[in-house]
């Protein structure tokens, strides 16, 4: 009714990516890049999949349409916002109307900041959110990206959101923007094969929060009304992200341990990429809250563990390990905003929760969880990757620096609740 203002959100966006899906799907990225008005294109990988050729053969598929390319490999995994600083760097020195990113996360948000510092050249975190950064908003439109996932995991193919480690600040932040958004995600189960069941595990862990975070972050209807072009990326909860957040969780909890077990089960690899670009969609649109705000100082106060299964020498936290170890104290906090939610989520995971008394449904997501992680080899809690009850300030600090995932929280949480949910999970089992 004109004139009347309502207190609370009536309205949700639904916003992706265009995704090409399918085993082979890679090979017609010369004609989506050609359609798309490419002409000269940037490739961006890390090392380790230019030593197995992949990204050779993306160079040599664009080649045949009569599209040149060059292919940069510096990407870091994990990146930091001085390695996004630096592949921005390389793309100043080349000429390009495109690019293609061939890898994880990692990979395609590198890209999607090397997009942005090229188009509108500015220090990274100047658009790296607030308070860590100055949160300035994407000021237009970006070259087209075509997003080629390597790994079933973040998602990144369909999200307004890159993902960095800001050095100096010893934390993890992001920019959100829908601008941010890849033109197209070419995602090719096959190009999963050859990941080690460690990075299964862990971007199989990062499907499964995505998709719980968003079915139970604060409703879209229970926000304060936005102007609209003030309506963030992340929404909240609502119908449309609901369908595609079950059934990431669905295929998860049916596949994921297959697709640990062996890497070469065709069948759980597909599932498995298309529950991650479901979750993508779902958390791209309602977002996140607690576990992936405690993730960022996780990963970013990381003294020593090195993970098995990744190529590297340095201390690093993988994204999805992040998330997902305080996920069951995350989610036993917020069963009171919504059990049937929770118990719907455990449902999904394969619990039973039919005649359980109200201790045990409080627990039902929580040890579905936890079983999930003990069967993929996902590490025992905090203590397992190398932090002790000494390092709960210095996690909380880092945690209330992320006020934009805080913001969806289902209820009240601050320094009091963090300390509690992080005490939960320093051990499991």
């Amino acid at each position: 009714m004109k004139g009347v203002t309502l207190p609370t959100e009536t309205v949700f966006v639904m916003e992706m990516s265009p995704i090409k899906f399918g085993l082979g799907a890679m090979d017609e990225i010369g004609f989506d890049a050609s359609r798309l008005g490419i002409k000269k294109a940037l490739v961006f990988t890390d090392r380790n999949l230019g030593e197995l050729g992949l990204p050779e053969r993306v160079r040599a598929l664009l080649e045949e349409q009569g599209i040149k390319a060059d292919v940069y490999d510096g990407v870091e995994v994990e990146p930091t916002d001085r390695s996004m600083e630096e592949a921005a760097e390389y793309a100043r020195t080349k000429e390009f109307d495109g690019l293609v990113a061939v890898g994880g996360g990692s990979t395609i948000d590198t890209c999607k900041a090397a997009n942005l510092l090229t188009c509108y050249p500015a220090p990274l975190l100047d658009y790296i959110n607030k308070p860590v950064g100055k949160g300035v908003p994407v000021p237009g439109p970006l070259r087209p990206l075509l997003a080629v996932p390597t790994t079933a995991g973040t998602g990144s193919e369909t999200t307004a959101v890159a993902v960095t480690h800001v050095v100096d600040q010893n934390v993890k932040a992001g920019v959100s923007h829908r601008l941010l958004r890849p033109a197209l995600g070419v995602v090719d189960p096959l190009n999963t094969l050859s990941a080690p069941p460690e990075v299964t595990a862990a971007a199989g862990v990062d499907i499964l929060t995505h998709a719980i975070e968003s079915y139970t972050t604060r409703p879209y209807n229970a926000r304060p009304k936005h102007h609209p072009p003030d309506r963030p990326a992340y929404i909240g909860a609502n119908p449309a992200s609901d369908i595609w957040c079950e059934k990431a969780m669905e295929y998860v909890a049916r596949y994921l341990r297959r697709a640990v077990l062996n890497g070469l089960d065709l069948e759980a690899r597909v599932h498995l990429a298309l529950a991650a670009n479901y979750a993508g969609i779902g958390f791209g649109n309602a977002g996140v809250h607690i576990p992936h705000a405690v993730a960022y100082p996780i990963a970013g106060l990381v003294r020593d563990y090195v993970p098995r299964g990744y190529r590297t020498r340095h201390p690093l936290v993988p994204h999805g390990m992040s998330v997902i170890l305080t996920a069951p104290a995350a989610f036993r906090f917020t069963y009171a905003t919504a059990p049937e939610r929770h118990l719907r989520a455990a449902e999904l995971l394969g619990a039973p929760v039919a005649g359980l008394g109200e201790a045990e449904r409080r627990e039902a997501l929580p040890r579905a969880l936890v079983a999930l992680m003990r069967d993929t080899g996902i590490p025992n809690g905090l203590t397992a990757i190398g932090y002790t009850e000494r390092d709960v300030p210095a996690l909380i600090e880092g945690t209330l620096r992320q006020p934009r995932l805080l913001a969806g929280a289902p209820r009240q949480v601050g320094a009091t609740e963090l300390d509690w949910i992080l005490r939960d999970a320093m051990q499991y089992w």
